[in-house]
């Protein structure tokens, strides 16, 4: 469960969407304010519905071979599958995308639209766009994975948290260079945005075939074992 809960917590914190997203909330007026409440909802979902599986599973884990451990496994079978669905997917829009912007001259006025709405944005419009961004494929499929948690050893709480801790830390990282080096801050993440605009698509289907690789030969190896 450790490892799992790991390298989903990795792929959550990396995802390209969220941090985009992030970076324009804190470049924003009141940047700092916007970016806590991002933050708090993000980690909010995370631990709401950690609290939800926890309180279906009254913090034991299903016996091997049980329905709800077969259901949990299958479950992430699917949520791979379907990860990888979506990264196949994403490739060939990428194409696609690449060939017909090589047949018409870029338009560059979208970022600018977008940096106005978010500079008019409220905290709750932050909080909103946070629980709207947060991968939930990824988060189901952590979910699943949280049905194994055994609240009996104190080693579940703290994989538990380090989890939440890890799929928010990019988007802490941020708020706290704000915080502390504003100036400096906003011209790296204004770097950072234009690079991940650049190569979001390929991070994006890397990050979504490997995650779903692993979950596909994790849930099919504890089926058939």
């Amino acid at each position: 469960m450790i490892l799992d809960l790991f390298l989903i917590g990795v792929a959550i914190t990396v995802y390209p969407l969220p941090v985009m997203a992030f970076v324009l909330v804190v470049s924003a007026p009141r940047g700092v304010y916007k970016g806590l409440a991002f933050i708090i909802a993000w980690f909010g979902c995370l631990v709401a519905v950690i609290a939800m599986v926890l309180a279906f599973t009254d913090g034991q884990p299903p016996a091997p071979r049980s329905p709800p451990s077969i259901a949990s496994l299958t479950a992430t079978l699917v949520i791979g599958v379907g990860l990888i669905v979506y990264s196949e997917h994403r490739r060939r829009r990428s194409r696609r995308a690449a060939s017909a912007s090589d047949k018409e001259p870029p338009k560059g006025s979208g970022g600018r639209s977008l940096t106005s709405r978010m500079d008019q944005a409220t905290g709750w419009s932050a909080a909103g766009l946070a629980v709207l961004l947060q991968p939930w494929g990824m988060v189901s499929a952590a979910a699943a994975t949280v049905v194994k948690a055994d609240l009996a050893h104190v080693q579940s709480f703290l994989a538990l948290f380090g989890f939440c801790v890890l799929a928010t830390s990019s988007l802490l990282a941020m708020e706290l260079y704000m915080v502390f080096a504003p100036e400096k801050a906003q011209l790296s993440l204004t770097r950072l945005r234009a690079w991940l605009e650049r190569h979001k698509d390929p991070a994006i289907v890397l990050i979504c075939l490997v995650l779903g690789l692993w979950l596909v030969g994790r849930s099919l190896y504890q089926l058939t074992g």
